[in-house]
């Protein structure tokens, strides 16, 4: 039983259902992507702990890179404004690009990083979601290819998400109290 963190109201997604959901993951895209050595691309921050864990559960060739791209600062809402804040080291001309992204809510920075790498030519270029945010009557400007679950419409933390800057450490994914951020 994880311990509750003060500034959690509960937790939504434990360990062992992160680990079910990343194992889950990682045996699809490897079954998917047999013989192809795909690019993983974690955009930071929040994707890093999930992107660590799904590559250790692919078990086919695979190579890692990193992108971090802004978009929101310490609010909770999105600025509106994508800015590239480190680029890729990788060529992605011919390669399979998998994203990997740790929550998809509007998915409007994602979908402005497709088509960024789609004018750099890859072979192909798929998405793979720790999370969807469910919000209602609202869909994602990106479809993803893999989504590891759906989450309710709340300010969710832990595993890689934060609250300025905050929570990342935590092992599970839990909904913030509503005081921290207010």
């Amino acid at each position: 039983m994880e311990k509750l963190h003060p500034d959690i109201k509960r937790i939504i997604l434990s360990e062992d259902d992160i680990r079910g959901i990343v194992t889950r993951l990682g045996a699809q895209i490897s079954a998917d992507y047999a013989d192809k050595n795909p690019l993983i691309v974690a955009v930071l921050r929040g994707a890093f702990v999930f992107t660590a864990d799904l590559v250790r559960a692919i078990t086919i060739p695979c190579s890692v890179d990193f992108m971090a791209v802004s978009s929101y600062g310490d609010g909770v809402k999105s600025s509106g404004v994508v800015r590239i804040v480190k680029d890729l080291d990788t060529k992605v001309e011919g390669r399979h690009v998998l994203i990997a992204e740790d929550i998809l809510d509007s998915g409007l920075t994602l979908s402005y990083l497709i088509g960024m790498l789609q004018a750099r030519r890859p072979a192909s270029i798929d998405v793979a979601t720790f999370a969807v945010k469910d919000i209602e009557g609202k869909r994602p400007a990106v479809r993803p290819r893999y989504v590891g679950t759906h989450v309710p419409n709340e300010f969710i933390v832990g595993y890689g998400l934060d609250y300025a800057e905050r929570y990342r450490n935590l092992p599970y994914v839990g909904v913030l109290k509503t005081e921290v951020y207010e």
